[in-house]
């Protein structure tokens, strides 16, 4: 029975809940990616047109290029330079990530998109919709062999960033090359969850609150390990003040002013 939630926990104790796309989602992904895909090569075919008139040969070799590089190309690039995306899952709020919850591998990638000629066997994904439906967390072949699974991105109201890590002094933001390694580790699911966490700290009592964030501050510190200086004197709740404030804040600019001693004292 296919289920409609994954539950993931990190070797740190970490708990994440994603909801599993269904085959509808999936499918008007893939239709709207069909149709992008469709409008590229219509608009490639004014420079195989040109390419004709010199030489049929070399416009049938780059014909055959090009449709390589769009089926098989464009969703491995995208879902690589996107984080597990593409312009039809963006549109329709999915994305595609570690079965286990790790890192997305390139690799991963690259196997789920060569399987798809497979998966669309005989037509119009027979192979892979059937093998979708019978599979617990409704994967296609491309997604059993590359460790993957695709998920529904859940509409969240977007939060104040500015007035959640406001005033404070953030020390991670002095070594901008592990910033962007912890950029690159840290999934969005990740993300997430470190901003809830904050968002919903009221909510919790005292011995909870000071459990949850040095549990998820455990967690990030083994994505990108910062030197003592960054970090030292500095809570777990405010080191995942500052976790989200680079996650989120991409530019540097946003980042606030070195703070006087009296101040930095008090972030810490």
């Amino acid at each position: 029975m296919r289920r409609l939630t994954l539950q993931i926990r990190t070797p740190e104790g970490v708990t994440f809940h994603q909801t599993l796309a269904g085959p509808m989602a999936r499918f008007l992904a893939w239709l709207i990616d069909f149709v992008v895909t469709l409008a590229l090569v219509y608009a490639l075919n004014a420079l195989l047109a040109v390419l004709q008139w010199i030489s049929a040969e070399i416009a049938q070799a780059v014909a055959v290029m090009v449709m390589f590089a769009l089926n098989i190309g464009y969703g491995m690039a995208l879902e690589w330079l996107w984080r597990g995306q593409t312009f039809g899952k963006r549109v329709m709020r999915l994305r595609v990530m570690d079965a286990e919850g790790l890192r997305l591998r390139f690799s991963q990638i690259a196997l789920r998109n060569l399987l798809r000629g497979v998966d669309l066997l005989p037509l119009a994904y027979a192979v892979g919709g059937l093998c979708a439906l019978v599979s617990p967390l409704g994967q296609r072949l491309g997604d059993l062999a590359g460790g993957t699974i695709v998920v529904r991105i859940p509409h969240t109201p977007q939060p104040d960033i500015d007035q959640l890590v406001a005033g404070r002094f953030n020390s991670l933001r002095a070594f901008p090359h592990i910033v962007s390694r912890l950029r690159q580790q840290a999934s969005p699911a990740e993300a997430t969850l470190a901003l809830q966490a904050l968002l919903r700290r009221e909510e919790l009592v005292d011995a909870e609150r000071v459990h949850v964030f040095a549990e998820i501050a455990s967690h990030f510190r083994t994505l990108a390990a910062f030197p003592p200086e960054a970090t030292e004197g500095v809570t777990d709740e405010q080191y995942l003040r500052n976790v989200v404030d680079v996650l989120f804040r991409a530019s540097a600019k946003a980042a606030s002013p070195a703070p006087s001693p009296g101040q930095e004292a008090a972030a810490t």
